[in-house]
């Protein structure tokens, strides 16, 4: 009898326990919407999902437990599930960000405020080095059976615990320990136990290919008072630049494109109130890295056309299903970043999907962007494998657009690949020649990189360049959202092409400058004026800053040769100007003109402090030192990461949506592994 009862108490509890468990479902939120790709674990468990493109979770819990969203800048939150079935999270701006990192197998925490690192001794044994608790992540002996495995990351890819057991402790640069939310909102549920970020000697870059870049050097105004550049709005360096950090990797100096890094940010320029589609700022303070130069800002900003002011789109997707993009990291990111793209759509809007592997075909033909369930059918439908005829299918990409196109209509190709093209037109050059004849069509092009390991910078930003189009990384969700998302507008419709910038100093008051970044983006001085020579494209709401570091007259530098004066050539100074720094003139054409308009700004000369600079001039400066730290820049050796951090602190700003933050973190952790 007692038996009996004993077992109906088990199966009462049991019964009990199993009628607690509940699905449990909402949307998770920040300001400017539903939020793609937010971790939600029950708290002390492994079991979790994540929100999809609109936001939304699903998940069965028991009432009582404790559920945790996580999302990388967002401030962490709990909620006990209770009576209501229902849970819906708020989020917002996280401003302290933390992280545990292991260097040379060694341990060091630390916030966004802490200043004091060190980095620690190298052990002989990889396995010695990992047994044991690290900081929260349960390591039990590398190559043991363990239920609680971390999630193992070596150069970039996933690996097994059997596989980093047989890594030579030598092959070893530096090891990375992330948990809780900084190991779930970069890797998700995969990393609930603690990630182990393993950056070898090696690193995995090297089949990428980046373009190479020759750091500007000081010009003389006296013989070269002309500079003139192309305005670039890519932002594909920094989100690139940040993979590398964050997996712990070092970075190829031939990634940092310093100007890409600085037009990541948002600035608070004045929107135009005039006829032409941008304003115009600019301000004068002392360097922060040499005391004997001074920075000049040059910022632009577009006018923000509202979605519903937006001409019809004929959007083409062309997207690479290859073999190359089996990764998580590519066509399965790629295939979530369209949806939020596609949820944006309007019923006036049109969209075909070209794909290309071994071949190029259709595989939806032109569909209104209020038929969603259509379109996200045909993107989920996408599979990986073959070889890459990258050619073939911008070929059939311009083909269809060029059939749909709309008369004063937004035109464009998104492509999405790495970049890794081998079958037919596949060089540089070969595709910088297709891509030239076919911009003729009045079509643009975006290009969307993903991936690592093979990710081909190089090509794209021709293949961008060249297209009248922009060019961005997308290396996570949020990235995707902020590109496709945040950024719609300016990702995808232009309201000025062709935008060049020429820049002429006083020689009164400039002995030297320099253009800092901007090498790839470079123009002859007669280019300024020739309407038949191609410059980059600025899209709605986009700003483009460029940052010059100029020499005033009178000082001696190590930066500059000493050099005869001409005997032919007059360099008397102009009296008439003894108030001007310098004078710097726009030229645009309208999306469907082929004529250029001119714009004149006069910078006047005056003595500011650096401690007096608005905050948006100190955080762009901060970025632009950091990238020139990373380049090992002869121009920045007084300076180091600490510096650039207290700068970038100071001049954080409102910050909404966490970005400054996360440029914090990735300056602190740069400091760390170098």
């Amino acid at each position: 009898m007692r038996k009996v009862m004993l077992l109906v108490f088990v199966v009462i509890a049991s019964f009990t326990v199993y009628a607690q468990e509940k699905t449990i479902s909402g949307i998770v939120t920040d300001d400017s919407g539903p939020l793609p790709g937010v971790s939600v674990l029950i708290k002390g468990t492994t079991t979790g999902t994540e929100t999809d493109f609109d936001g939304k979770y699903s998940i069965k819990a028991q009432v009582g437990d404790a559920l945790v969203f996580n999302f990388v800048g967002m401030v962490t939150q709990e909620k006990t599930v209770g009576k209501s079935n229902i849970i819906n999270i708020t989020f917002k701006a996280d401003n302290i960000l933390e992280e545990v990192v292991v260097i040379g197998y060694g341990i060091a925490k630390r916030s966004l405020f802490s200043r004091k690192r060190k980095k620690q001794k190298v052990n002989n044994s990889i396995t010695m080095s990992l047994q044991g608790k690290v900081s929260g992540v349960k390591i039990r002996g590398v190559g043991s059976d363990n239920t609680e495995k971390p999630l193992y990351i070596v150069d970039g890819k996933s690996s097994s615990s059997k596989k980093i057991a047989k890594i030579n402790p030598n092959r070893i640069k530096d090891i990375k320990v992330l948990k809780g939310t900084n190991a779930t909102s970069l890797y998700g549920n995969k990393g609930a136990n603690g990630v182990i970020v393993i950056n070898t000697k090696t690193g995995n870059h090297e089949n990428e290919n980046y373009k190479e870049i020759k750091e500007n050097q000081f010009e003389h105004v006296a013989f070269s008072p002309l500079s003139t550049f192309s305005i670039d709005v890519d932002k594909a360096a920094y989100s690139n630049i940040r993979r590398f950090i964050n997996n712990g990797q070092t970075v190829p100096a031939d990634a940092v494109k310093i100007e890409e890094m600085i037009n990541y940010f948002d600035y608070n320029y004045t929107q135009p109130t005039d006829e032409h589609p941008f304003s115009i700022q600019t301000e004068v303070a002392s360097s922060p890295w040499n005391n004997q130069t001074k920075i000049v800002k040059i910022g632009l900003q577009g006018k923000k056309i509202a979605m519903d002011k937006i001409p019809a789109s004929n959007l083409v997707f062309l997207i690479d299903v290859s073999g190359s993009m089996s990764d998580s990291n590519k066509l399965p990111l790629l295939k979530s970043a369209f949806k939020l793209l596609v949820k944006q759509l309007r019923n006036k809007d049109k969209v075909s999907i070209v794909v290309y592997a071994g071949a190029a075909g259709v595989v939806l033909k032109p569909t209104s962007g209020d038929d969603n369930n259509k379109i996200l059918e045909a993107l989920n439908n996408l599979e990986a494998g073959g070889s890459t005829a990258g050619g073939e299918g911008i070929e059939l990409a311009y083909k269809i657009a060029q059939k749909n196109f709309i008369k004063n209509g937004n035109n464009r190709i998104i492509l999405a690949t790495d970049g890794d093209f081998n079958v037919g037109a596949s060089s540089n050059k070969a595709m910088e020649d297709l891509i030239v004849e076919k911009r003729k069509t009045g079509v643009f092009l975006t290009v969307l990189g993903f991936g690592m390991g093979n990710y081909k910078d190089s090509k794209l930003e021709t293949l961008a360049d060249k297209g009248n189009g922009n060019h961005a990384y997308i290396d996570t969700m949020q990235e995707a959202k902020r590109v496709l998302g945040t950024e719609f507008g300016g990702t995808l419709y232009t309201i000025a092409k062709d935008v060049k910038v020429q820049v002429e100093f006083n020689p009164k008051k400039v002995q030297a400058y320099r253009l800092i970044g901007y090498e790839n983006r470079m123009l002859e001085d007669e280019d300024f004026k020739d309407d038949k020579k191609d410059a980059g494209e600025l899209g709605s709401d986009h700003n483009v800053t460029a940052l010059y570091e100029i020499i005033p007259i009178g000082i001696k530098s190590t930066f500059l040769k000493n050099m005869d004066v001409l005997k032919y050539t007059s360099t008397k100074e102009n009296n008439d100007y003894d108030d001007e720094l310098l004078t710097v003139k726009f030229r645009y054409k309208k999306p469907s003109k082929k004529t250029s308009i001119e714009i004149v700004h006069i910078v006047k000369d005056i003595k500011s402090a650096f401690e007096n600079a608005s905050v948006d001039f100190k955080f762009a400066t901060s970025v632009a030192v950091f990238g020139m730290k990373l380049r090992n820049s002869k121009f920045a050796k007084k300076m180091n990461y600490d510096d650039i951090a207290i700068i970038a602190r100071q001049s954080k700003g409102k910050d909404e949506n966490g970005y400054r933050s996360e440029f914090i973190s990735l300056v602190e952790m740069a400091d760390i592994a170098n």
